[in-house]
Formats: structure tokens, sequence, C-alpha cells
């Protein structure tokens, strides 16, 4: 069975763009705008890996990230933070919130494949 990709963006266009090419990699995904509906997703789905942005309304990826690696339900879940902020504060703040990979905007696909295959080979 193919893994399960939650995607976490709330810009319509790289979600349609995620969801196209994850798909035609073979993962499945499910996709959503905003970090609170991300929670709700991910304790109702159960992904291997979530790919997160970082700005978002409502609650930003970090925020989102934090309760995610907080929740026994999804603690487990590798994250990967996508987001245009390539500062080494930003990496910083995402390593501090338990994300697994951080990966700068625009998005690279064989390096987004890549640490998605890293990060699923074991689950």
């Amino acid at each position: 069975m193919s893994k399960l990709v939650l995607v976490i963006e709330d810009d319509p266009d790289q979600r349609r763009f995620l969801e196209r090419m994850l798909g035609a990699s073979g993962y499945r995904v499910v996709t959503v705008a905003d970090g609170e509906a991300g929670l709700s997703a991910a304790a109702a789905q159960t992904p291997d890996v979530v790919v997160l942005d970082v700005m978002m309304p409502r609650l930003n990826g970090y925020q989102t990230c934090r309760k995610l690696k907080k929740d026994p339900r999804t603690a487990r879940c590798p994250v990967i933070m996508l987001t245009a902020k390539d500062q080494a504060a930003d990496e910083y703040w995402a390593t501090e919130v338990g994300a697994d990979a951080f990966l700068s905007k625009p998005i690279d696909l064989p390096i987004l494949l890549e640490t998605l295959g890293r990060l699923t080979e074991s689950s």
C-alpha cells in the first residue's frame, strides 16, 4: 500500500502542485488549507508523513508542528517543513518544534521525494 502524505499548505496553487506531483510519484495525498484542519486530518487519518508550510493563517507551521509532536496520536509522524522562509533562524525553530526536515521553496521535487522516501522507509 502506498504511503499517505498529509499536505498542510494555505496556497491553493502549491497544494494542487504537491497533490499532483506526489500522487504521480506513488503517494496517496490528502491536502488541507491551514494548521487547524491539518491537526484534525492528522488525528483522523494517521498519515505516514506531513508536509507543512510555515506561513499560514490561524495556526502557523511552527505551532502546528509543535501540536502534532505533542499529540500521542501523531507524535511519531515525521514532519517536513516546506517554506519560503530560509534563514538559519527559521530552520532552528523548525528543529525546536520537532520537525524532521526543513526544505525551502521553491519546491525542489527530487529533494522532496528523497526526503519523503527517507522519512517513510521504516514505516
